[in-house]
Order: structure tokens, then C-alpha cells, then sequence
């Protein structure tokens, strides 16, 4: 018994080593990535790339903040904050009439939602360009938020579908018989329980919708339009020698997404599993 119970016991070391070399492979374009940005441009091509600036600097930030940085960022934001607000509130509806009206009509529709998870977005960029141009939406922020929702639409209703089952059903019967209409239940009872869910969804589009890259290059043109993704690659070409600088804007793009995860991190791990252990 003795036996059995050290060697149960015993220390893991072989997954212990494996942990510690996948966080180091994980950490270190991270490290790499931050200690860049507040390297002097000229120490770049001299100094170790993995060591400690000795003047560590914000002129990259500087030199970002001063290319329009602030335009685009307010651009990312609108077209994020609108798409994913408008995806999740259309999304929770459905998801509540889909669990609460198993009829045969929300089943087929729920079927005919899970289809455009199988959908790439390069397959369809060229209807979408077409439909964009016609509603008169093209180098617009429009342009970017009307697919943005369309596309969220899916996966974001399976994980509210999936979760809202979760949910005893004799609750919504109980305020039922207090006298309660679906919209009492709905914002009662549904998206107190299935905040957790709410909060996977929104931050899940939301660095699908901050990160998208395609969406912005087919559909817009004018540099008042463009968002962040597109203009990293702009200041590519702007800042083309400078590494540190384009490197800054990096750092400054993602700042947003840690905060949003930040905030939302207990919810992420029950949202996207409810209802799948089933």
C-alpha cells in the first residue's frame, strides 16, 4: 500500500519538463516581441535581440502614435463594439427560441445555422464584395460590421444554444405560472444564468472581428477607413527598417484583447463547455 501510494505521489518530471519548454516557447516571441518595441532603433541591428535594453525607450510608441495610430484604433473599436454587441444580442434571441420552442421549424433553422460554421470566409469573400457594392456600403465601417455580424452569427448561437439547455427547465416553468411573458424569462431569468456564456461569446468575436484581416482589404480603401490589422501592414511598409517601431504598434494592438480577457477569464472555461459533456 505504502508502494502504491508514493508512487502516486511522486512528481511528474517528464510532464513537469514538457510544461516548462512549452511556456518557453509560448513566453519567448512575447519577450521578444516587448523588449523590441523599447529598444533604440539604432541598438536593433547591434545588440542581442533577447537581451534587456540597456536604454529602454518609448520613442517607438511615439513614432506610432504620431502615424494616424489613434484613427485606426478608433475604427477597430466602433467596428468591433458594434458587431459584436449587434451578433451576441440577435444570438441570444435565437438561442432562446431554439431552446425554448423545440418546434420543427427552430430545429431546421438551427440545423441550417450550424451549416455556415463549415463555410470558409475565403469562399464567399467574392459574393460578399459584390453585395457590398450594390448596398452602396463599400469603403465604409458598415462594410466591415454587416459580414462581421453575419459571420459571428454561428458558432455563437451553438455555444448559447448548448448553454441555454443547461438551464432547469423548471424555472422558466415556475415564472411561467407566476404569470411571466418570454421577455420577462429572457432577460430575467436566461441572461442572468447565462452570463457566463455571454461573456465567452462576445470576447470570442470579439478577437475574431479586432484580429480579421480579409474583411478590411477587399472592402475598404481610404486610409480614414482602415482598422488595425490592415494598418500593421501598412506601417510595414512606412516603417520598413524601423523593427521597434512596428513591433510598438503590435504591442499596442493587442493591449485591448488582455484586457478584454482579463475581465472575462472565469467565464471563458464554463462557457465554451457547457452543455457539450452531454
Amino acid at each position: 500500500m505504502s508502494v502504491a501510494l508514493r508512487g502516486r505521489n511522486a512528481p511528474n518530471l517528464i510532464g513537469g519538463a514538457l510544461g516548462w519548454l512549452w511556456l518557453a516557447i509560448t513566453i519567448l516571441p512575447i519577450y521578444y516581441i516587448v523588449v523590441t518595441s523599447l529598444r533604440p532603433r539604432a541598438q536593433y541591428f547591434s545588440a542581442n535581440p533577447l537581451s534587456v535594453p540597456t536604454a529602454p525607450t518609448l520613442t517607438a510608441y511615439g513614432q506610432v502614435l504620431q502615424a494616424d495610430f489613434a484613427t485606426y484604433f478608433l475604427n477597430s473599436v466602433v467596428v468591433t463594439g458594434v458587431s459584436v454587441a449587434a451578433a451576441v444580442f440577435v444570438c441570444l434571441l435565437a438561442a432562446y427560441v431554439i431552446v425554448r420552442n423545440p418546434s420543427r421549424f427552430s430545429r431546421r433553422f438551427f440545423d441550417a445555422l450550424l451549416l455556415g460554421i463549415a463555410i470558409p470566409l475565403q469562399c464567399v469573400i467574392i459574393p460578399v464584395y459584390y453585395l457590398i457594392v450594390q448596398l452602396g456600403l463599400y469603403d465604409t465601417l458598415w462594410a466591415l460590421i454587416l459580414p462581421s455580424i453575419a459571420f459571428a452569427i454561428p458558432i455563437t448561437v451553438l455555444i448559447l444554444v448548448n448553454f441555454l439547455r443547461d438551464v432547469p427547465g423548471e424555472l422558466f416553468e415556475s415564472m411561467t405560472v407566476d404569470g411571466a411573458s418570454p421577455w420577462r424569462m429572457l432577460w430575467s431569468l436566461a441572461v442572468p444564468l447565462a452570463k457566463p456564456a455571454i461573456i465567452t461569446v462576445a470576447i470570442y468575436d470579439a478577437l475574431n472581428v479586432w484580429n480579421g484581416f480579409l474583411f478590411p482589404l477587399i472592402l475598404t480603401q481610404s486610409a480614414s477607413q482602415r482598422v488595425l490589422p490592415l494598418s500593421l501592414w501598412s506601417f510595414q511598409g512606412a516603417f520598413t527598417v524601423n523593427v521597434p517601431a512596428i513591433l510598438a504598434a503590435v504591442v499596442l494592438s493587442v493591449l485591448p484583447l488582455l484586457a478584454a480577457y482579463a475581465v472575462g477569464r472565469r467565464q471563458l472555461v464554463s462557457g465554451l463547455t457547457a452543455g457539450f459533456s452531454k
